[in-house]
């Protein structure tokens, strides 16, 4: 079962995580699932067969109200209930999923959790079954490489089933994502202060950070990010590789307190001169920046040097390895900098091998 995404007013930004729990410390008498009992008789009993089992499960950390949830399985062989059946696969599907966004783009965040959980078991593919009515969560799917596959009919109804394979890539950056493209790229180590590190990058928190600093708001969620600043952005290129260098939080500790952290992929790069106006790039810039309005509006005004970097948000490293680790193995030297600095391909390699990136989503 899987099923709907809905929106309602934002309102106070408050810190709401997705975190793995079991399905016995939710209330199946929780207004949230009113829709699923409403469009699945056989919701209750099926609630409480999973009791054990886990679930991702999105929570206001102050109020306690539950707001998503996405409930994955795998699945090993052909899927004969679907019409037509699906072949032989290792497969991972989203049995249950339900999101009230907010308009702040939790999908995104929710999808990328499914991506991630997906290379992390090592799946061919996933599939998810939705009703037809559902058109934006299927438009979600579909422009992250989902395609319809068939469809598959209970007493409840029929439902489309949506396919996602992990093994024939298309060549599209969006579609084949969280997967890396290399041939004929360049790769970039990037420079991001702590105080926007881990708003921007969430999957990338460091250990000593508070998992408070993950807030529900659209720069956050967004598989899409927007990095501001003034550097010579415009040297980077779509399909490049953005690896990110979070700057340490105590001056003079970089070789124990620098860290590169995530990759990302570049989807396209502006400046000033690209937009017609301060609205256009407000427009741009706010739902995917870590900067307000009127930080924004103030760059606009104060910087003649001002360029906006658009990427996906691929993946955060397994391990967070320090300024000191890269220059003691030799992969970086001191000299240049390390705010926006080319990387060889073989210093590429060797940052994510220390990252322990999975190796999967690098694709030659």
């Amino acid at each position: 079962m899987t099923y709907e995404i809905g929106f309602t007013n934002a309102g106070v930004i408050v810190s709401r995580q997705l975190r793995l729990t079991k399905f016995s410390a939710l209330s199946p008498a929780d207004p949230f699932f009113d829709s699923l009992k409403a469009g699945y008789d056989e919701f209750p009993d099926w609630f409480a067969r999973k009791a054990d089992q886990d679930v991702y499960a999105v929570i206001d950390d102050v109020t306690g109200e539950l707001s998503g949830m996405v409930y994955l399985k795998e699945e090993h062989g052909p899927v004969p209930e679907v019409d037509p059946p699906l072949p032989d696969r290792k497969w991972l599907k989203v049995g249950t999923l339900k999101i009230v966004g907010r308009g702040t783009r939790l999908g995104e965040r929710v999808i990328k959790k499914i991506f991630d959980t997906a290379i992390a078991t090592g799946a061919d593919a996933i599939y998810v079954t939705v009703f037809e009515l559902h058109d934006q969560l299927i438009a979600l799917f579909e422009r992250f490489g989902f395609v319809r596959q068939g469809t598959k009919t209970t007493d409840n109804g029929t439902e489309l089933v949506l396919v996602r394979s992990f093994t024939n890539l298309t060549g599209d950056r969006l579609k084949d994502y969280p997967f890396i493209h290399l041939s004929g790229r360049r790769a970039w180590l990037l420079a991001i202060y702590p105080e926007y590190h881990t708003e921007l990058l969430p999957d990338s928190i460091l250990r000593n950070e508070p998992a408070e600093m993950v807030q529900d708001v659209s720069h956050t969620n967004s598989i899409h990010k927007v990095y501001i600043g003034k550097l010579a952005l415009k040297r980077m290129s779509p399909g490049d590789v953005v690896i990110f260098y979070r700057t340490t939080d105590i001056q003079g500790r970089a070789y124990f307190r620098s860290v590169v952290s995530s990759i990302c992929v570049v989807e396209e790069v502006k400046g000033k001169k690209d937009f017609a106006s301060v609205d256009a790039f407000l427009a741009y810039a706010l739902p995917r920046s870590v900067f307000s309005e009127e930080v924004l509006r103030g760059y606009w005004a104060s910087w003649k040097r001002l360029y906006v970097l658009k990427i996906t948000y691929n993946a955060a490293f397994g391990r967070r390895t320090t300024r000191g680790q890269l220059l003691d193995a030799g992969v970086m030297s001191e000299q240049p900098r390390w705010d926006l600095r080319e990387l060889s391909r073989e210093q590429l390699d060797r940052i994510v091998e220390m990252g322990e990136v999975n190796a999967r989503l690098i694709v030659d």
